[in-house]
């Protein structure tokens, strides 16, 4: 996977897991991903949802031709988060010809919920 020099490098995002139709990956909670107020920024963890939702949908898709981008995502941030790591669990809900769904629960380390999210992937066949 290339990610030098993207988001996911500079959000610090890792991947820990990935199989067809769920993918783990894991953010710090720092400087990098902190708002004014010292708590996680919401756009931080909807960009490590929309990550490990992109990265799942690619692994489901033809790669010869197709490739995937984010169509929708939603985030409903249920609990603030100042310091650590969070870890985001993406599964597949819909697995169709030009669409998927993902849904995304990102946890703090004592597994509570930070934040719930649900990604739509658009796939999209590669021009010649």
């Amino acid at each position: 996977m290339m990610i030098e020099n993207t988001l996911i490098h500079a959000l610090g995002i890792e991947i820990t897991y990935y199989e067809k139709g769920k993918v783990v990956a894991t953010m710090p909670v720092d400087e990098r991903t902190r708002q004014p107020y010292g708590i996680l920024h919401g756009g931080a963890s909807v960009a490590l949802a929309e990550t490990v939702a992109s990265m799942g949908a690619f692994e489901l898709v033809d790669k010869e031709t197709e490739i995937v981008a984010g169509l929708e995502i939603n985030a409903n941030h249920v609990r603030p988060k100042s310091e650590g790591v969070v870890t985001a669990v993406g599964t597949v809900l819909h697995q169709g010809k030009t669409t998927q769904v993902w849904d995304i629960k990102i946890t703090d380390e004592q597994d509570r919920l930070i934040c719930i999210s649900r990604c739509t992937m658009a796939v999209i066949k590669k021009k010649n």
